[in-house]
């Protein structure tokens, strides 16, 4: 695993040749941003109303810089702006989509965890029938619902895990590394959502699965996600999952 930053790694990563951005569309529940491909994050902000310290830098102009500029604001702790950046490095990325499967990561976990203790990190729709098939299910959110636990108790519950599910939108809030170091050696771990990156870079990290989603139709997702679509009601994406060879076949 190395030692470097996640972000760091996925941005030294990006193509050097300047691509142009063509939209940039901050949904209430997703970003989008559009250069080489369509690129996905979760929209995070503040949770005060009309919190006038998560302006964004250069808003109007976004769509004047290259994606490798936009990108640089992933590292930005305005969590507005790092869902930007987020949304920037995925509209960049490029991994073979004949490497991936068509795969659902809830049947996976559901599968794979069967008799297991899991962490989920994010609140995900499907937890109600993974906590079925499991031995023990821990679900870790910032904002936590009723069952879930808070983010400080990862440190508790992820090293006890044999199966690790991570948000990918822990890269807008720059927890995914100290959520990855928490893992297990023998643990299998996943990183899912529309906000993960499809790169090499993450099973670097320690990923073995990297469950992401490759938009196919850009005006249905620009118009859906404009329209304050949740993740279910975005047309014009399909969920692609990749997983590091030599360590789990889906």
């Amino acid at each position: 695993m190395s030692d470097s930053h996640i972000l760091d790694d996925l941005l030294s990563n990006l193509p050097e040749e300047p691509v142009p951005v063509r939209s940039v569309l901050v949904g209430v529940h997703w970003t989008a941003v559009c250069s080489r491909h369509c690129g996905l994050a979760t929209t995070i902000i503040s949770s005060k109303p009309h919190d006038h310290t998560t302006f964004v830098r250069g808003v109007g102009n976004l769509h004047h810089k290259s994606a490798q500029e936009l990108a640089e604001y992933s590292r930005s702790e305005n969590r507005l702006e790092a869902s930007i950046g987020v949304a920037a490095i995925n509209s960049l990325l490029f991994m073979d989509d004949r490497d991936a499967v068509e795969m659902n990561a809830s049947e996976v976990l559901v599968k794979k965890g069967a008799g297991k203790n899991v962490a989920l990190v994010g609140h995900f729709p499907f937890i109600p029938k993974l906590r079925r098939s499991v031995k023990n299910l821990w679900v870790i959110e910032q904002q936590p619902a009723e069952g879930d636990y808070p983010a400080h108790s990862a440190a508790d519950f992820i090293p006890q895990a044999d199966i690790v599910a991570l948000t990918g939108s822990a890269l807008i809030n720059h927890t995914l590394d100290d959520l990855l170091s928490l893992c297990r050696p023998d643990a299998l771990v996943m990183v899912l959502g529309p906000s993960t990156p499809t790169s090499e870079v993450m099973f670097d990290h320690g990923a073995a699965i990297i469950a992401g989603t490759q938009v196919i139709d850009e005006d249905a997702v620009m118009q859906t996600v404009g329209q304050g679509a949740t993740f279910q009601q975005v047309k014009g994406v399909r969920k692609l999952a990749y997983t590091r060879k030599g360590t789990f076949q889906a």
